[in-house]
This record gives C-alpha cells, sequence and structure tokens, in this order.
C-alpha cells in the first residue's frame, strides 16, 4: 500500500511539474519569410491543431535571406527562397532534403509547379507562390497605354516611378529592354545594362520595396515596378489601376517552401509545410496575400474573378515570354559590380 501510494503522489508531481513546465518547454518553429508574405492568423491555426508555436522573422530581399541562414547562428526551420536562391542553396548544401512521404498534401500542388529545373523532384523545396514582375500604373496619372520597359526611360515620365530596390530585379528590366536574357553571361551586356540604369536614374523617383503599395495608394508615385501580387492588392481595392507585362518579356517567379541546414527541427518542419499544402489554409493564405497559389486544389476555390484573371494567373501565351532566374555561379560578382555602380551614380 505505502509503494501505491508513493507512486501516485509522485505520478500526481510529475504532472504538476509537466503542467507547470508546459509553457516554458513548448516547442518552436522558427520561420523565416518575406514580408507582408503570409496571413499570420494561419500560425495560431498550426498551433491549435499541433500544439507547436511559430516564431516570425521577415526579410527584404533572397540576399538577405541568404546572408544570414549563411552565416549560421540563428536555428531557421522553414525559408522561403525563390527559384535561382534554392538552386543556389542546394549546390552550397544550405538546405536539407524534403521526404514528401512526410507531406501528403503536396498532392495538391500543381503539376506544373513541380519537378522545374531548379530543383529537380523537388528535393528539397515544395511551391509556394508563383507570378511575375511588370509595371503597376494609375491610369489617371500615366493616361497612355503601358507596354514596354521603355516607358521608363521615358522622360516625360521623370519623378513619377519607383524601381525595384533589389539588383537581380532591376537589372532585369534594363536587360530585357535591350533585348537579353535577364541570365546573361556577356560582360557587354551587363556593362550595357549598367549603363542604361544609370541613364535612367536621374528620373527615379526612388528605388523601393514593401512599402511601394502604399506610395502607389497615396499618389506619392503613379508608376512602379512590381511583383504581380503587390498589383493585384492594389488593383482589388482602387479601379484606377492597371498592370502591364511588358512586350519584351519579363520574369516569371516561384517561391518555395524550404528547410535550411539551420533546421533542428526537420520533421516538424516537414509538418508544416504539409500544413500550409492543405486547400483551406492555402485559399486562405492566398485571398490575404493576393499572389498566384501554386496549390490547385486551393485555386480551384478561389472566386472565378480571381481564377480566371491573368493578372492572378497569366495564359501560357504570357508565361511563354518569361524567363526564370538562374543561379549564376561567380557570374553573380558583376551583377553585384554592376548593382554597386548603379547605386552610387549620381
Amino acid at each position: 500500500m505505502k509503494k501505491v501510494l508513493s507512486l501516485v503522489l509522485l505520478v500526481a508531481l510529475m504532472g504538476t511539474l509537466f503542467t507547470g513546465c508546459k509553457k516554458d518547454d513548448q516547442v518552436v518553429l522558427n520561420v523565416y519569410n518575406w514580408g507582408d508574405y503570409i496571413d499570420e492568423d494561419i500560425f495560431d491555426i498550426f498551433e491549435e491543431e499541433t500544439g507547436i508555436k511559430v516564431n516570425y522573422e521577415t526579410y527584404a530581399t533572397n540576399e538577405e535571406m541568404y546572408t544570414k541562414i549563411k552565416k549560421g547562428g540563428t536555428q531557421y526551420d522553414i525559408a522561403i527562397p525563390s527559384d535561382y536562391m534554392i538552386e543556389k542553396m542546394i549546390k552550397e548544401d544550405l538546405v536539407e532534403p524534403i521526404d514528401l512521404t512526410k507531406i501528403p498534401n503536396y498532392a495538391n500542388i500543381d503539376t506544373r509547379f513541380k519537378n522545374l529545373a531548379f530543383d529537380p523532384n523537388n528535393a528539397y523545396s515544395v511551391p509556394y507562390f508563383w507570378g511575375t514582375v511588370g509595371i503597376i500604373y494609375n491610369t489617371n496619372i500615366i493616361t497612355e497605354p503601358v507596354d514596354s520597359w521603355n516607358v521608363l526611360w521615358d522622360e516625360k515620365y521623370a519623378g513619377q516611378f519607383t524601381m525595384v530596390d533589389s539588383q537581380r530585379d532591376s537589372i532585369m528590366v534594363a536587360l530585357k529592354k535591350l533585348g537579353y536574357s535577364m541570365n546573361t553571361k556577356s560582360v557587354a551586356e551587363l556593362e550595357a545594362a549598367r549603363d542604361a540604369l544609370i541613364e535612367q536614374k536621374p528620373n527615379v523617383l526612388a528605388y523601393v520595396g514593401d512599402n511601394v503599395k502604399d506610395m502607389l495608394i497615396s499618389e506619392e508615385t503613379a508608376m512602379a515596378v512590381v511583383w504581380s501580387g503587390e498589383a493585384s492588392t492594389v488593383i482589388q481595392e482602387y479601379d484606377n489601376f492597371e498592370y502591364a507585362l511588358p512586350k519584351e518579356g519579363s520574369n516569371i517567379w516561384f517561391d518555395n517552401m524550404s528547410i535550411p541546414k539551420t533546421s533542428e527541427n526537420v520533421e516538424l518542419a516537414q509538418k508544416f509545410i504539409d500544413f500550409m499544402c492543405k486547400p483551406e489554409i492555402a485559399l486562405k493564405n492566398a485571398e490575404y496575400i493576393g499572389y498566384a497559389t501554386a496549390n490547385s486544389s486551393a485555386q480551384e476555390l478561389l472566386s472565378d474573378e480571381i481564377k480566371n484573371n491573368p493578372l492572378y494567373y497569366p495564359n501560357q501565351k504570357i508565361i511563354d515570354k518569361c524567363e526564370v532566374f538562374k543561379d549564376l555561379g561567380e557570374t553573380i560578382k558583376l551583377y553585384d559590380k554592376a548593382w554597386v555602380e548603379v547605386k552610387v551614380s549620381k
């Protein structure tokens, strides 16, 4: 009897201890993502379902994310790089292989976005959102049709437009304007793009990031180079804006969920990726963000107005005119140099 009582007391004491420590011992998943690129209410749903708390941090560019993960010191469990950066991180062994058998909701991902060149067989990443880069403009101010990157070199729009504060995106605009590939390794072509951006710079209102939407809405700027999701967010609320994909072609991009080598919770990271691939979660996220979801099951649940809109889901004719960024290896140093020269020019 004494042994039984002792055991009961021990179990009760352990229960008290675990109850008291539960909050402090709660498992935390560290998610590193672009700014304003997820419906954060989703984290509460994930915690309710799994008991896992999400710690969330954001970055402004692929390069910022890459540098922080490369340096280590922070145990990120999830990161969401773009196509060319995923390719680079795979080469440098900065991401964990993904066990797709642990992600049954991967079946909801559109087959068009699986097995792309930057990550064959999706061995290291799972599609999240996709889209294009184009020009959004206020039709109350810019009254002429916009169909070419050349509009950003027209002096009559001096001080009325912004460029992206992103090396590869802004250099892409100049390369496409000149008729070159945005993945060129030609020194001459890259120097021509640099010179074009330096020529353009006096007319640029600013090089901006996430604040571009506020600048458009407040009419601080009349025109901007943006990602398609940013354009859709503005256009949904204000009918005096239009989005154009220039005739010279542009970038079609893919952002995928990945697990950095810094992760100490690979199993839980895969659980989070699977959760994000649920149709109802992907739908909630897409409606909040405004970007095109890679989840075909979620896309079917969207309103006809959105899923049939080429701004969100461009047709194949438009897609065929676009390129995907590639990892340029050592050539990226030439892009770095060109971008620095643009930024320091007067």
